[in-house]
């Protein structure tokens, strides 16, 4: 049977449909609310510094399922599909199967040899497929993907004044200052010396993460410095307002609590933008943010993989 929709290219000014689709396919409403900062940071961002694929599904003008994919930001030979979303009442009518198929044609043609359900840091919206969203879990498994791994994020409650994530910084903070540590607001003068302290210490896409933080609306950084010298930060609305990271601490001051100082004041500035959660992405301490913020594993993600 042929089908009733037909695959396009997602033209530019399709960027409202593309977010009012989302918000209406993203079964969880903390994503559904987001559904703007992600189809911005995973489209339209992520375009400034990695190949980017957006295609829609549409039924007449109707857009009723999108995909946005990018090619590896750290290596070339990876497709990674960023985004997808189907209508609700278009769902098991092949959408989702088409989409996919279309991306993995397309990323072979750019030279990648396998396609990932997984994030592709710094832009990305997810570390892998929230094993709550099943439909997303049954189609990577129906179209042969593998899961290869398994990633979490935790929670940390801002909702109510004497949450342990919102708790006082300032006698930390004192503490610090009599070891000549200071702790601030990064300000985007500060970016060059984050960004090569970022790619120095730690490698990776954090120096784009921290550029999407630093200066901007619904986002922040904090760092610590002594004599000038960067000894750590942490950010927050990369990539959507209520997901926190990266953070990082240089090795020479591990174990001085700036790690917990730079934490809770990015976690008060979301509380203070209005967010009632906070989520700690694609973590790897989960002692750490349990112990300084009450942090709680709540999001699980399988990240899924095929070869083409």
């Amino acid at each position: 049977m042929e089908p009733d929709f037909t695959l396009a290219e997602l033209a530019a000014d399709q960027g409202p449909a593309a977010v009012a689709l989302c918000r209406r396919a993203l079964d969880l409403p903390e994503d559904a609310a987001e559904a703007d900062a992600l189809v911005d940071a995973l489209w339209t961002r992520a375009a400034a510094d990695r190949p980017v694929l957006a295609l829609g599904a549409y039924v007449g003008d109707d857009l009723v399922g999108v995909l946005v994919g990018s090619v590896g930001a750290a290596d070339g030979r990876l497709g990674h599909v960023d985004l997808l979303a189907v209508a609700p009442d278009r769902r098991r009518r092949g959408v989702g199967r088409a989409l996919v198929a279309a991306a993995e044609r397309r990323f072979a043609g750019l030279g990648a040899v396998e396609v990932l359900l997984a994030g592709n840091p710094p832009y990305y919206g997810w570390p892998g497929v929230d094993v709550r969203y099943t439909p997303a879990v049954c189609l990577a498994q129906a179209l042969g993907y593998r899961q290869d791994r398994t990633a979490w994020n935790m929670t940390a409650d801002l909702s109510y004044p004497d949450s342990p994530a919102l708790r006082t910084t300032e006698p930390a903070e004192r503490r610090l200052a009599g070891q000549r540590i200071s702790v601030r607001r990064a300000e985007p003068a500060d970016l060059p010396a984050l960004a090569a302290f970022a790619a120095a210490t730690f490698g990776g896409a954090w120096d784009a993460e921290l550029a999407g933080s630093v200066g901007r609306d619904g986002a922040g950084c904090h760092l610590a410095e002594r004599d000038g010298e960067i000894l750590g930060f942490a950010a927050w609305g990369s990539s959507r307002p209520s997901w926190f990271g990266p953070m990082g601490t240089a090795p020479a001051a591990a174990g001085s609590g700036i790690g917990g100082v730079l934490l809770r004041r990015c976690l008060r500035d979301q509380r203070a933008a209005g967010i009632g959660a906070a989520q700690i992405g694609w973590v790897g301490p989960v002692p750490f943010y349990s112990g300084s913020a009450g942090a709680r594993i709540e999001r699980v993600f399988f990240l899924y993989r095929r070869t083409l």
